[in-house]
């Protein structure tokens, strides 16, 4: 979401987009838990040949990409394989998948077209933000983008798409479903259509991708918190007036962590603990208006933050609780409440006893 003046109110619309694809990911599609030996399909597909849509490529299987077991000391969760699924799987389960995503996609946009765009239209126009919200809000793009990626290439597997097509048609699902949304703020007057935001849409599933064809795995895992801030009650108009407005709208509570599954490089005899991970952070404060002239007319001077952490690795704990497992995966995108160490320009090095 991109503005043309610093009246900019910010969206949450690809929040909404990644708890609606988490939430309709199937619970037997991680059924995997930490700990046990892993499965790998034995015979992959070839690289799907671009056809400029989403859907199961003509060619056959190639004997050529056949893997061997791995050799990776223990498991991780987020990526546990599922047995090479019958064609009948295969059959039964993807329609319903496409059908149900279809169904759900076109009536978020509806509501979003209805009510979240109500104003009046405007010809289809362009704006560069990228100078805006020091950058929180292509973070915001990336880590959405990221996860709708993840739950689709699960949400494949689970269907019963060989693993390598899962990755490829699902990874860039998270960038096709955020996508159109910048068509609706180029018909809006008071936004604009963003270049980098389709970027970082596009770096978020490009993100997924890379790390399922290098590691089969998610390794590296974008997390998000938040934390109510005194600058909503400045200007509740833009940064939200309740909690659920201000979860969405209020940049300055907004925290993005990049966190490290330090488990998967380890040896199987090392005494890490599985489910801690380390992690880095990027926030910033004082972010009323875009214009550095009404902010500074309010005594606010915008300025980063960065942090180090750790976090607890959800996907990690052992668990037969299908429930469990999709409460897991599901609250695996947010860091949880931890222990920080803060750096910015302002303090210097800041530390945190509790920080979300």
């Amino acid at each position: 979401m991109t503005a043309a003046s610093p009246f900019f109110v910010p969206s949450g619309q690809w929040f909404l987009l990644l708890i609606a694809v988490l939430l309709a990911l199937p619970s037997g599609s991680r059924a995997q838990t930490p700990g046990a030996p892993p499965r790998l399909l034995s015979v992959l597909a070839a690289p799907p040949v671009r056809s400029g849509g989403i859907g199961l490529s003509a060619r056959s299987e190639n004997p050529a990409f056949i893997r061997p077991a791995a050799a990776r000391p223990w498991p991780s969760a987020p990526s546990a394989r599922l047995p090479a699924p019958d064609s009948s799987g295969l059959h039964k389960r993807l329609p319903v998948l496409a059908g149900g995503l279809a169904v759900t996609y076109s009536g978020l946009l509806y509501l979003l077209d209805q009510g979240w765009y109500t104003g009046e239209r405007t010809r289809f126009h362009w704006f560069d933000d990228l100078a805006e919200w020091k950058q929180l809000d292509k973070a915001g793009h990336f880590w959405g983008a990221f996860h709708e990626s993840r739950g689709a290439v699960d949400m494949l597997r689970w269907a019963g798409v060989p693993d390598r097509r899962a990755i490829w048609y699902g990874g860039f699902v998270g960038f096709l479903l955020q996508s159109p949304l910048e068509y609706f703020d180029g018909r809006d007057p008071a936004y604009g259509a963003s270049a980098t935001d389709l970027a970082a849409n596009f770096l978020g599933s490009a993100g997924l991708i890379a790390q399922q064809l290098t590691w089969n795995e998610v390794r590296l895992m974008p997390k998000y918190s938040f934390r109510t801030t005194r600058y909503a009650r400045l200007r509740p108009n833009v940064l939200g007036k309740s909690l659920g407005e201000q979860h969405l709208k209020d940049y300055n509570g907004q925290t993005y962590w990049l966190c490290a599954d330090v488990a998967a490089w380890l040896k199987p005899e090392s005494r890490w603990p599985k489910w801690l991970q380390p992690a880095v952070g990027y926030g910033a404060q004082e972010m009323v208006f875009n214009d550095p002239q009404a902010n500074a007319a309010l005594g606010l001077r915008a300025y980063r933050q960065y942090y180090l952490t750790l976090d607890v690795n959800l996907l990690r704990i052992p668990t037969r609780s299908k429930l469990l497992k999709r409460v897991f995966y599901v609250a695996s995108i947010f860091h949880l409440p931890a222990p920080a160490l803060e750096y910015n320009s302002r303090q210097g090095l800041v530390l945190h006893g509790l920080y979300y």
